[in-house]
Formats: C-alpha cells, sequence, structure tokens
C-alpha cells in the first residue's frame, strides 16, 4: 500500500508525500498551512491507495470541525475516525494549530 492525505478546507487543497511501503500504519509528519476564510469550519481528510498504473484507490475520509482549534488556538494529536460507504474503515491522527493574521489599522474598514 502507498497511502497518502489530501486536506481540503473549502476550496483549497493540499496533498501529503506518499507513504511508500508503510502499509496500514503510515506517518507523515507534515505541516500544511491553509488561509482562512469566514465559513470556512471544517477540514476534510481523504486518504488515498497511490496506484501506478491505475486510478488511485479511495480509502477512506473524515470531516473534522475547526471550532475547537480556532477557540484554543491549538489541539494536540487526535484521532479521527475515518468513513468508507457509512462505515468506519480506520482512524487518522493529526494535530491543529490556528494562528490569527495581524491586521494593520490601515487595513481596518472606516
Amino acid at each position: 500500500m502507498n497511502p497518502y492525505v489530501v486536506v481540503t478546507c473549502r476550496t483549497e487543497e493540499k496533498k501529503s508525500s506518499t507513504a511508500s511501503g508503510e502499509g496500514s500504519d503510515p506517518e507523515w509528519n507534515e505541516s500544511f498551512l491553509f488561509t482562512i476564510t469566514r465559513g470556512c469550519d471544517e477540514l476534510h481528510i481523504k486518504l488515498m491507495d497511490e496506484n501506478t498504473f491505475q486510478d488511485d484507490d479511495f480509502l477512506g475520509e473524515a470531516t473534522i470541525s475547526l471550532e475547537e482549534v480556532f477557540r484554543e488556538g491549538e489541539v494536540g494529536s487526535t484521532s479521527h475516525q475515518l468513513y468508507k460507504d457509512d462505515e468506519e474503515c480506520g482512524s487518522i491522527r493529526l494535530g491543529l494549530t490556528f494562528t490569527r493574521e495581524e491586521r494593520d489599522e490601515c487595513d481596518e474598514d472606516y
């Protein structure tokens, strides 16, 4: 198995490296930076298996609310259930950090 993860926030999408040969217990230890705008309140995680001569296989997905990370600023490594065809099919652990962008006074609307 050659798994990778696609992380989506609204229309912005990021893809992890492929964990080649790591089987059913891959570890990526990667960071992704998203620009969060109003209305973006969840991340969508999709786990895929990379294939060379065929379409990649869908392994499972999770939707993660961003409410806690917005409130706390950081959420440590937490396990999230993955689903495929409405059935639990595994889990993925990830940590989240939210940093509010500082704005200059001249950026304020008058």
